[in-house]
C-alpha cells in the first residue's frame, strides 16, 4: 500500500501525539491535525488528505457533525472514527453520516494498521 496523507482530529493533545507517531511509524504522513470538528470541517478542503481519523466526542463540534459537513463537500472523503467503548450508537450515527470505519481507544498500532489497510484497500484503491 502506498503511503497515505492523513488528517488527525482529536481534542486531546496526548491522543494526537500518539496517533501521529503511530501513523508515521506505519509509513504514512500526517499532513494536518485539528483539535475539534469545526476546525476539521473548515480545513478539510484546503488540506484534502487521503484519510481522516476523527474522534467522536469533542467540544465545539463533535465528530459526527464534522463527518456530515466533510461528506457534504466531498462525498468520497474517507473518514475513520476513533471512539471509546460504550459509544456504539454514536459509531452507528457516524457510519450513517458517511464514516468508512472505526477503531477503538486506546488505539493500538496493529489495530490502526489493520483498519487503515482495509479502508484504503476498499476506498482508495
Amino acid at each position: 500500500m502506498r503511503p497515505l496523507t492523513i488528517m488527525v482530529v482529536d481534542d486531546s493533545n496526548l491522543t494526537i501525539k500518539k496517533m501521529v507517531k503511530m501513523i508515521e511509524d506505519l509509513g504514512h504522513k500526517v499532513v494536518h491535525v485539528a483539535s475539534n470538528g469545526r476546525q476539521a470541517a473548515e480545513d478539510y478542503l484546503r488540506v484534502k488528505p487521503d484519510l481522516v481519523t476523527m474522534d467522536i466526542t469533542m467540544p465545539d463540534m463533535d465528530g459526527i457533525e464534522a463527518t456530515k459537513r466533510i461528506m457534504a463537500v466531498d462525498d468520497k472523503a474517507v473518514i475513520v472514527m476513533v471512539t471509546s467503548h460504550g459509544q456504539e450508537q454514536m459509531v452507528m450515527d457516524a457510519i450513517e453520516a458517511g464514516a468508512k470505519g472505526y477503531v477503538l481507544k486506546p488505539v493500538k498500532a496493529e489495530k490502526l494498521a489493520e483498519h487503515l489497510d482495509a479502508v484504503a484497500g476498499k476506498y482508495l484503491a
